[in-house]
């Protein structure tokens, strides 16, 4: 009765396989600032988030990178539910990435809910971003202090939300039942031009 309960309304039963789940984040978000340099790359820096479950975290150089084929991929591939992880507005390192991905995520969220998966499936998360920081550095202001105080409530906020938000989704239909083999259309198996 009780599982009968949790299918109406979309949860996940407690017995239920983990979630398959990615999450892109942006490797300026949530780190400190560093002086500017042509000739050195940093290794990126990640918050720890302490996901509960397992959670395949792709880096990317900026959230506004990020294209719509591969959001799609991902879902496609069979994950329950993918994030992204982006920068404050007004502090990103190409100056609007965070507002390019927040459209695409728009976009991405439309697509989704179309075709029945759910436009819940696909959240955006924002957490300061360390552009403001590195262009004071590369003045010569002084380094900061400390890290934000508050940047590991953030990051868990970040957290929680994103937790939530997976519980309360049913496992995604791409992969309990997969793709469907059958193509809508013929493919052609020469081109007019070889002619």
């Amino acid at each position: 009765m009780a599982e009968a309960a949790t299918a109406q309304s979309g949860a996940r039963p407690a017995a239920a396989a983990a979630p398959v789940i990615v999450v892109f984040v942006c490797e300026n978000s949530a780190r400190t600032g560093r002086m500017p340099t042509s000739g050195k790359r940093f290794r990126p820096e990640t918050p720890n988030f302490g996901w509960p479950f397992p959670v395949q975290e792709v880096v990317v150089p900026c959230a506004g990178r990020l294209q719509p084929e591969h959001l799609l991929k991902a879902f496609e591939g069979g994950a329950d539910a993918v994030a992204v992880v982006c920068c404050e507005e007004g502090n990103c390192h190409h100056h609007e990435g965070n507002k390019r991905c927040r459209r695409r995520i728009e976009v991405v969220s439309s697509l989704l809910a179309e075709i029945g998966l759910g436009k819940d499936r696909l959240m955006l998360f924002h957490l300061p971003g360390s552009a403001v920081q590195d262009m004071a550095l590369g003045a010569g202001a002084a380094a900061p202090a400390s890290v934000d105080a508050t940047l590991g409530q953030k990051v868990a906020a970040v957290r929680d939300r994103f937790v939530a938000g997976v519980a309360a989704l049913a496992p995604t239909p791409l992969r309990t039942t997969g793709l469907s083999e059958d193509v809508p259309y013929q493919l052609e198996d020469k081109d007019d031009g070889d002619e």
